[in-house]
């Protein structure tokens, strides 16, 4: 697990002094200070690269061409960070999962890291728990994915015993996903009501993540030998509505009132933001490796939007079949998240009136919009590959949703009150229509096209597999993957196929269940062969929190 990149990391990054909107990056650390002399005025600043450097890998490719490639969100077939993904040919060799795996690791190393100095600081075991609950939400969040997506992963706690024996079998995919609810639980319990500066999380952030993750193992724990049972664990619906319910009840969290706000650089840290990676801005690719977000670098089409040779983005395109999914009405959300024909952004190439999205002259394509902000002249925060927009992990929409969902549980529809409210608070601020009852498509729907280009759509298919198996494989079939026709449109939600230009097809993996699974990084195989081995169980050394909603 790249044992020797992680312990260097944790100490580069405990001595890193950033310059940041966020308050808490501004922290400059004493790394020397260990042991009982480590007070409770350091413990911020050993946390602090916890929201960055240590998710850089995760963020740069991976996020969105697993999240959004694999759901078959996004198209960019010259693109090797996102047709694999796209086209299910992924392997261990594929760079981003690599990247990705090393990625996590590093998230829980660090973590580990953290929690042992913190137990061994002079701080009082009140301020002890706060800043162990924040390192235990971030083990949590990478052990998350981690499960997700490899199924059966190491489970550690303290990087010695992996540096000492980094030979070790995995552990079971459901003791994974029981470890991230537990490291969720224990920073719900003890970290504090509002955080202690912007951008920081709070207890509500693990409330929202609780409220995911609860939803989705509802839908695993009482069907790994029969994914296709169509019924979830009734015990964990109900903690994923309440733990919604703290959410919604009590945090001081509230949705935006203009969706497209949401990805502005002015806007990071919003009411709506629960949890966001907090990247530096003004550093560019050669001043800030690890703290900048390069996202905008692979999705804008033009050095129009970025100002320099940093634009990579022309193929990088909506594909055929989200195109087709958005109703004729979700047009807010649309241009928000792709760039159609005649579309105009006042706030990109403002020293030229803004930006008019004219390129796709015989309106064959759309263009990434979402993480797209522009150029230096527009914001003095953007730079060389840095957007410097956060990267959002949970904001107070999908909280909504599992909520509704966590409500309709296993019935086919739903007209509760509650459910309803918040679901349509959702739909009216994108001035879609109201509804007055909720099917399992109608949250699909939102889901997708909400946080399209969010990194997020692939898990919702995922935790439908764990109890609808063939149903989501069915569904992964009729999205048509192998098309690279251009599509014509009138509007950029009518869609028709261009056939005048066929360019053919490309090759797509088999669809079957094997898909819910990627490959663990050959490298890693290799140096630890045990990775191919029948998983061991975890020796939980703590019970599960109980008393979270009393």
């Amino acid at each position: 697990m790249k044992t020797k990149k992680i312990i260097y990391l944790v100490i580069v990054a405990a001595t890193l002094s950033l310059s940041s909107c966020s308050d808490f990056l501004d922290i400059k650390p004493n790394n020397l200070v260990t042991g009982s002399s480590l007070t409770a005025e350091n413990l911020p600043a050993l946390t602090s690269p916890l929201y960055n450097i240590v998710w850089a890998d995760f963020n740069s490719q991976f996020y969105y061409g697993l999240g959004d490639g694999a759901s078959y969100n996004l198209y960019a077939p010259y693109s090797n960070y996102i047709y694999p993904f796209a086209d299910f040919s992924v392997t261990g060799l594929t760079g981003p999962l690599v990247n990705a795996w090393s990625s996590f690791y590093q998230v829980i190393q660090q973590s580990n890291k953290v929690i042992i100095s913190i137990k061994e600081s002079s701080a009082s075991g009140d301020i002890k728990n706060q800043y162990i609950g924040e390192a235990r939400f971030m083990r949590g969040t990478a052990y998350w994915y981690l499960a997700s997506l490899w199924g059966n992963v190491i489970i550690s706690e303290n990087p010695t015993d992996i540096v000492n024996n980094p030979v070790i079998n995995t552990n079971l995919r459901n003791d994974a996903f029981e470890f991230a609810i537990r490291d969720f639980e224990f920073a719900a319990k003890y970290l504090p009501e509002n955080a202690p500066q912007s951008g920081r999380i709070d207890r509500y952030s693990a409330f929202g993540m609780l409220s995911r993750v609860y939803l989705a193992y509802s839908g695993y724990v009482s069907n790994q030998t029969n994914p296709n049972s169509g019924n979830r664990n009734s015990e964990y619906l109900e903690l994923a509505k309440k733990a919604a319910e703290m959410v919604i009840s009590k945090s001081k969290y509230r949705l935006m009132d203009n969706y497209p706000d949401l990805f502005k650089i002015e806007n990071n840290n919003n009411s709506e933001s629960m949890f966001a990676f907090q990247w530096v801005p003004g550093m560019n690719s050669t001043t800030g490796g690890g703290v900048i977000n390069s996202q905008q670098a692979y999705f804008a089409y033009s050095s129009e939007i970025t100002g320099d040779d940093a634009a990579w983005g022309d193929w990088t395109r909506a594909s055929y079949d989200i195109i087709k999914e958005y109703s004729l009405a979700d047009t807010i959300r649309r241009k928000a998240t792709w760039m159609g024909y005649g579309d105009f952004y006042p706030e990109i190439n403002k020293a030229n009136g803004g930006l008019l999205y004219q390129r796709s002259e015989g309106r064959q394509f759309l263009n990434v919009k979402k993480g797209v902000v522009g150029s230096n002249k527009d914001n003095p925060a953007i730079a060389r590959m840095n957007s410097a927009l956060n990267t959002y992990m949970i904001r107070l929409a999908e909280v909504y949703l599992n909520y509704a969902e966590a409500i309709l549980g296993n019935s086919a529809t739903t007209n509760d009150a509650v459910a309803l409210q918040y679901f349509n608070m959702i739909r009216t601020r994108a001035k879609m229509p109201v509804k007055s009852n909720i099917t399992y498509e109608d949250i699909r729907y939102e889901r997708r096209v909400e946080f399209c280009m969010e990194g997020q759509y692939w898990y919702d298919l995922l935790s439908r597999s764990y109890y609808k198996q063939q149903d989501v494989i069915e569904y992964l079939i009729t999205q048509h993957r192998e098309t690279i026709v251009p599509f014509l449109f009138e509007a950029p939600n009518n869609l028709t196929l261009d056939t005048s230009r066929d360019e053919g097809t490309r090759a797509v993996g088999n669809i079957d269940a094997s898909v819910f699974l990627i490959p663990y990084p050959s490298d890693e195989v290799i140096k630890n062969p045990l990775l191919r081995e029948p998983p061991v169980a975890y020796n939980f050394t703590e019970e599960r929190i109980t008393d979270l909603f009393n």
